[in-house]
Parts: C-alpha cells; structure tokens; sequence
C-alpha cells in the first residue's frame, strides 16, 4: 500500500485556476492507476479522474474540459490541472490509487474552495 501526500488545494475566485499535486512512496507507482476524487458536504464522494499507468484518462463528465489529470512515474506524482473553477468545485480533493490484489492507498485530503 502506498502513502499518498497532497499538496495545492486553497481558496480561489469564480473562473479561476489550481493545480494540486500527489506524490507516492511505499510502493511501485507506476503500476497504479492514480485518481482523484472529492467530498462535497451533504453529497457523495464523487471521482473526478483517474488515469492508468500508459493509458488514457477518465473524467467525470462535470469537469471535462476543465480539468486535467496527469501523471509524472519518475517522480511518482500525479498532478490535476483545474481550471475554471466553479462554486460547486468546492471540496476535499483526495488522491487515490489502486491495483490489483492491493488494498486501495488514499491521501489525507485537500480542501479546495471556490468563491463567487
């Protein structure tokens, strides 16, 4: 199982842009399918992309074309790219990865919050 540490999450303004980061260690990154997810209150834990090791991504149709997800295996991180931002955006972002026959390795969390 990995650890996951992430970083980027903040306050910003209706239409505007972050970037959070997920670095791994304790295992082999680049054989996970790495993604991210976020809690809204008083809503379900909703993934928001993922992207395996060499393949395309997937996104949750509320933020493509907004958001992207991308992964770096020499510095076991994957990245999401969010731009226009919205309100309903407002969240924890958790990092998230998993393979096969290992139990799914989650961050602490992120609070990212949208003003209008």
């Amino acid at each position: 199982q990995m650890q996951l540490l992430e970083s980027g999450g903040g306050l910003v303004q209706l239409g505007g842009s972050l970037r959070l980061s997920c670095t791994a260690s304790g295992s082999i990154f680049s054989i996970y399918t790495m993604g991210w997810y976020r809690h809204a209150p008083g809503k379900q834990r909703e993934l928001v992309a993922n992207i395996p090791s060499g393949e395309n991504a997937y996104y949750a149709d509320s933020v493509k074309g907004r958001f992207t997800i991308s992964r770096d295996n020499t510095k076991n991180t994957v990245y999401l790219q969010m731009n226009s931002l919205k309100p309903e955006d407002t969240a924890v972002y958790y990092c998230h990865g998993r393979v096969v026959g290992m139990p799914d390795s989650w961050g602490q969390g992120t609070q990212v919050t949208v003003s209008s």
